[in-house]
């Protein structure tokens, strides 16, 4: 097998990986009962910001495995995954408050599945990205420096926003199409609850189910997308 498939298989299989784990991950703080250690990987609230973490640290993870097996194959590694991992958050955002703008603006209900897709297409674009840079003749320019600096940034910035998150809409709660005036980790998740619950009496009491917003009233006047 040539270098660039063998790459080529990697980085598709990375886009796979980084969909499933990141899906998982937006379930991963309720699922441990709200563990606050949790809240470092996973998303704690409906934010777009919240949303590209998800991403961010499988598509790590998986650089990282990858190193292991590609490091020989490929040229300008590590600059190439960090390339990847800067594109798929960068472009989720602009697509999706690119859509969300739209749809509000045509007065149409957003589409769950093409939300899904845009977090595919960020994926498979950073992928994509990487795959070009791997391939490529070593670089001019000192990769390392530059990899170094967008490692820095994305690790400092996805480990610590969570927690001290900006009042910005980006951080701003969005639960069914509603800024909730919320930002990092939220003060009752009871609203927001989708997997029923066994309190300490045995009592069960059943969550929303995944599309606990299918019944929100989408006409409501607070419902906005501030871009500026």
């Amino acid at each position: 097998m040539n270098s660039k498939l063998k790459l080529a298989l990697w980085d598709i299989g990375c886009v796979f990986w980084v969909a499933l784990a990141g899906s998982l991950l937006h379930f991963a703080f309720e699922l441990t009962d709200y563990w606050t250690p949790m809240a470092l990987i996973a998303a704690v609230n409906e934010s777009a910001w919240e949303h590209t973490k998800m991403y961010f640290w499988p598509g790590l993870v998986w650089a990282v495995v990858q190193y292991t097996y590609t490091r020989n194959d490929a040229n300008n590694y590590w600059f190439g995954k960090a390339m990847a991992l800067v594109t798929t958050p960068t472009l989720i955002m602009l697509t999706y408050f690119g859509y969300m703008e739209w749809s509000f603006a045509a007065g149409v209900k957003p589409s769950l599945p093409l939300m899904l897709s845009i977090m595919i297409f960020g994926i498979a674009a950073g992928q994509f990205v990487s795959w070009c840079i791997l391939t490529r003749e070593p670089l001019a320019i000192n990769t390392r420096r530059w990899a170094t600096a967008a490692y820095t940034v994305t690790l400092v910035a996805f480990s610590t926003l969570t927690f001290v998150p900006p009042k910005y809409f980006v951080f701003e709660n969005f639960a069914c199409y509603t800024y909730t005036g919320e930002y990092g980790i939220l003060a009752d998740y009871e609203p927001y609850r989708i997997f029923a619950k066994v309190d300490k009496n045995g009592n069960i009491k059943e969550g929303m189910g995944v599309n606990y917003c299918a019944n929100n009233p989408f006409d409501k006047p607070e419902v906005k997308i501030a871009l500026n």
